[in-house]
């Protein structure tokens, strides 16, 4: 086998592993003990203070179902778990995988920035007003806590309107016998929506901005085509590094 049909089998297995359920809950492992330990440490007794949306409200609906909260984490890994098992893949480890998964979710979250200025400027000219970047949010104060309530985004928005809520928006268009590509574009646009729209719900939510949510619909379609076509890695991975770069590194 010459070299360029090796590096063309090795992009190929690239390509598919890092959308396995190993890869993914192996590349997900150090994000969530960042953001657990990260709670502990800098909020205690008052962590709810510090958790996003979608961790807060994933916790309460345990608390109804009787389940101990801190069970949250241990679910997620569960899951994945499973997952694996049901699809019988090998139960291999490769670092060059997880080295190619922080490279693409950097990628990946570079082009994000790049279309939020590019949403920012349209807004400008349409309204030429002031915008804040709608991913951020400046409650918190200090960098290594914001930091922290950063990573939680990335890893239990996704998991709750990427992992759970795409699925089960295109089962639900499969049952109006959307054909599978029809299906999947329109749970990734209704989950967008959704995605959008749950920042602007609850006693601490943020005041309705058609910048915010035309914004954040966008970001929403763009992390479920990335969890689609790449996996859930990867799409926690770019949702992430995403907020740290906008919400941290680039304003110091």
């Amino acid at each position: 086998m010459s070299s360029e049909e090796i590096a063309t089998t090795d992009e190929a297995d690239y390509w598919c592993d890092a959308r396995s359920p190993l890869s993914s809950l192996l590349f997900l492992l150090p994000w969530i003990a960042a953001y657990e330990v990260g709670i502990l440490f800098f909020a205690g007794d008052q962590s709810e203070g510090l958790r996003n949306g979608a961790d807060f409200w994933m916790r309460s609906w345990l608390s109804i179902a009787g389940i101990g909260q801190i069970l949250l984490p241990i679910l997620v890994v569960s899951a994945l778990l499973i997952w694996h098992i049901i699809r019988r893949d090998p139960w291999r480890v490769r670092l060059d995988t997880q080295a190619g998964m922080l490279a693409e979710s950097l990628l990946l979250a570079v082009g994000l920035v790049a279309v939020g200025q590019l949403h920012d400027l349209l807004f400008r000219k349409l309204e030429a007003g002031e915008a804040a970047d709608p991913l951020i949010v400046n409650a918190i104060s200090g960098q290594w806590t914001r930091a922290i309530s950063f990573i939680g985004a990335g890893v239990y928005e996704e998991v709750m309107f990427r992992l759970m809520l795409v699925p089960l928006a295109f089962c639900a268009f499969r049952m109006f016998e959307f054909p599978p590509r029809g299906a999947a574009v329109m749970a990734a646009i209704s989950s967008s929506f959704i995605f959008a729209l749950a920042h602007h719900i609850g006693p601490s939510a943020d005041a309705f901005n058609l910048f915010t949510f035309s914004f954040r619909a966008a970001a929403g379609m763009f992390f479920a085509a990335v969890f689609l076509l790449r996996g859930i890695g990867i799409s926690v991975g770019c949702h992430a590094a995403y907020d740290l770069l906008v919400g941290v590194l680039l304003t110091i």
